[in-house]
């Protein structure tokens, strides 16, 4: 009897056994290539003010793959206004990592607790934010402008914006409130993201002619900048210039010239006249660079945006324009007078970034496109 009821015991003990192997460690390898989804790709377009930042942002916002969000830190630099670029490094750095991560509670600080989809700081100009599933209207392979947009998918809850963002797998952010890539350093080592990161730059000269025709536009930044005693009289644009130089010099040394091993691979440094003379190379460039998929639509839709009649009129507007020429529109309008001083302040930045200094008023008007670039391409 005492033999009988150790087998039994011992076959209770191995129907146990197999039961606890069937429905414990099966599912979990079952779930395991589930658990192994790609982590999603972070891209930070790094630029300044009156770049090309904007259409350069749209090559990302347009792609199917891509959640895209312009200037997210607008949101902290209106709040914060009191304080220095420098002291907002850090509350803005915290705000791009969280928009990363998808965790949109971080606007909870800068936005009422009424807030709606349309509060977001130029919400329209994210194709994400205006198809499914933050917006029924399109579907998420449309090409969308920001016009069409605005118009028909502002009513969505802000919670529609953390929603669509888990959905892509690529999270790309255009951002102009940084001065400094080490300020960075925390995100490039944070084992959450997978951050890479464009510079975009673009001729001091062309930055000072589009930053004239926008100055009561960018005053509170400017203010930000260089403090509001240092934006005034005649040589208030040029101080502005000089920093935003200066800080250009900084993240190209940074990023290109001593690498810390968390970088490699990671900076692209991008110039916006590149991108006009060859935008669909620069565009295929760029798209490698975040491990994107150029495809035929988008290139379609790079080549009509760059290759129309427009000439820039509307300056925060994205539309069809002949982009070559409108990015050129500086050297027949700005004086040379005006010219020299921007050289003057910008000079290190337009040695390195491989901008050639005119020296004289005949050589701004004779000069050819090509001969303006002391370096043809990075």
């Amino acid at each position: 009897v005492m033999k009988s009821r150790k087998v039994q015991l011992f076959l209770i003990l191995a129907v146990l056994s197999f039961l606890l192997i069937h429905f414990h460690f099966l599912p979990c390898s079952n779930n395991a290539p589930m658990e192994e989804k790609p982590s999603p790709v972070h891209i930070l377009i790094l630029s300044s003010w009156r770049s090309g930042s904007s259409f350069t942002g749209q090559i990302f916002s347009q792609h199917p793959s891509v959640f895209y969000l312009m200037e997210p830190a607008w949101h902290v630099w209106v709040t914060m206004y009191q304080n220095s670029a420098k002291v907002l490094h850090m509350a803005v750095r915290d705000l791009v990592r969280s928009v990363f991560l998808c965790d949109m509670s971080v606007f909870d600080a800068y936005m009422s607790s009424q807030k709606k989809k349309s509060d977001l700081f130029q919400w329209e100009t994210s194709r994400a934010l205006c198809s499914p599933p933050a917006c029924d209207s399109f579907s998420r392979s449309d090409i969308i402008t920001a016009g069409n947009c605005r118009t028909i998918c502002g009513k969505y809850p802000f919670s529609k914006v953390e929603e669509a963002c888990k959905t892509y797998s690529h999270v790309a952010i255009k951002e102009v409130r940084f001065f400094d890539l080490k300020v960075l350093y925390p995100l490039l080592t944070d084992p959450s993201l997978n951050l890479k990161i464009i510079h975009l730059v673009r001729d001091p000269r062309a930055v000072f002619r589009s930053r004239e025709n926008t100055m009561a536009d960018l005053k509170r930044d400017s203010n930000i900048v260089v403090g509001s005693q240092r934006t005034k009289g005649e040589v208030g644009p040029y101080n502005t210039m000089q920093v935003i130089c200066k800080s250009h010099v900084e993240i190209y040394k940074a990023g290109r010239q001593a690498i810390p091993s968390f970088l490699k691979d990671r900076y692209l440094l991008v110039r916006y006249e590149d991108i006009v003379r060859d935008p669909l190379a620069r565009a295929a460039q760029m798209y490698r660079f975040a491990e994107l998929h150029f495809t035929p639509e988008l290139q379609k839709w790079v080549h009509n945006i760059t290759h129309g009649k427009g000439q820039g009129a509307q300056a925060f507007e994205i539309g069809s324009r002949d982009a070559l020429r409108v990015s050129q529109a500086w050297r027949k309008t700005l004086p040379f007078q005006k010219i020299e001083k921007v050289q003057n302040v910008c000079k290190d930045a337009m040695d390195l970034l491989g901008y050639r200094l005119l020296q004289s008023e005949e050589e701004q008007k004779n000069m050819s496109l090509d001969l303006l670039f002391a370096q043809n391409s990075f």
